[in-house]
């Protein structure tokens, strides 16, 4: 397997990508996506901000975004997400830390910011 997705065969992007890169791209997309936006697949994406009260909200994005990863990223386990507060900044922060499938021995590391308007952010 090459580590590209099914969209970007598609594209026609050509070349090796490295399996992380892979997996940050569709985090990002998967992270972007509001559940029961998918009329095929409704647990896909993460729950609407505008529906979360704060502040145990915060706990409930948080779970949403690690089921998501669960149900919808196969190639990672044991995936684990936390709140880190944002230092003055009203800003939501999230640390994602999961396996890789393919190399269970190999720790991915993502970093989260939930800007205004709901966009998610997400890097390595």
């Amino acid at each position: 397997m090459n580590g590209r997705g099914i969209l970007s065969r598609i594209a026609g992007q050509t070349g090796p990508v490295d399996e992380a890169t892979a997996i940050l791209e569709h985090v990002r997309a998967l992270l972007n996506t509001r559940r029961d936006s998918s009329v095929c697949v409704p647990s896909l994406g993460v729950v609407d901000f505008t529906d979360i009260a704060l502040p145990g909200g915060v706990d409930q994005l948080a779970r949403s975004i690690r089921q998501t990863l669960l149900e919808h990223e196969p190639r990672l386990r044991s995936v684990s997400v936390r709140n880190v507060p944002a230092d003055g900044e009203l800003l939501l922060r999230f640390d994602i830390v999961a396996r890789l499938a393919s190399r269970p021995g190999v720790m991915l590391r993502m970093v989260t910011t939930v800007r205004p308007g709901g966009r998610i952010d997400v890097r390595r």
